[in-house]
């Protein structure tokens, strides 16, 4: 077995460090997933616009939290004013799109309603938006010896893509888990609201009929005979 100059292992030590070091700052970017909640009132139509870039792919899920019905009209149009996207009526969605250079406008429509405000959640998840095979390519001016080392350098970059994917599907789901309790919440509050104003009512005409029914019964017992003189 042939020994390893100190200073080729050193060089290759610092260049898997410094590889390593520009992958996790490459890699661990900002998320470009993004959420919002906001309260559309009735007769209106509320829309957003997201640029993008060609080739990417913009995921939008939208969730109605509360309002008369749960449903909303929903429009996804190209950057060339296409429709791409139209939901009728709907309390959720899921849509994604292939997308090119241009700005993206989605928009929340309750014109159909004329009482009736809606509280929307919307989350949107934007892939492919960096330069990300560039940033791959760069740190591997950094390699020096690697070939000394028994772990490849692509293999903990597959390893470190796979745990940044499972982590952001995890914030995902937990995002979509809060949008479904607040929806719920909101629909076992309107239930106890109702129950309570019902119970009331029936409360009221209880006691109105048992009034009711004391007088007459009352009325069959006394002496309408008038007394003589």
């Amino acid at each position: 077995m042939v020994p390893v100059p100190w200073p080729r292992l050193f060089l290759g030590c610092l260049g898997l460090f410094l590889s390593l070091l520009s992958v996790a700052v490459a890699e661990f970017t900002p998320s470009l997933d993004s959420d919002f909640t906001f309260t559309l009132p009735a007769g209106r139509r509320e829309c957003f616009y997201q640029p993008m870039r060609k080739e990417a792919s913009l995921e939008l899920e939208y969730q109605v939290l509360d309002g008369a019905g749960l449903d909303v009209d929903f429009h996804l149009l190209s950057p060339k004013g296409e429709t791409l996207i139209f939901d009728e009526r709907k309390s959720d969605g899921v849509h994604t799109v292939e997308t090119e250079d241009g700005d993206y406008m989605f928009c929340f429509d309750n014109t159909f309603s004329t009482i009736s405000e809606k509280v929307i959640f919307f989350e949107l998840i934007l892939d492919n938006m960096g330069e990300d095979g560039q940033d791959q390519e760069d740190w591997k001016k950094y390699v020096t010896g690697t070939d000394l080392l028994d772990m490849k350098l692509e293999d903990i970059l597959e390893s470190i893509n796979s745990v940044k994917a499972r982590l952001s599907k995890s914030v995902q789901i937990q995002t979509l888990l809060r949008a479904f309790e607040a929806r719920d919440r909101n629909i076992q509050e309107s239930n106890f609201d109702r129950v309570n104003f019902w119970s009331m009512v029936n409360l009221g005409v209880m006691v109105v009929v048992s009034a009711v029914q004391v007088y007459m019964l009352k009325s069959l017992f006394e002496d309408k005979r008038k007394s003589r003189t």
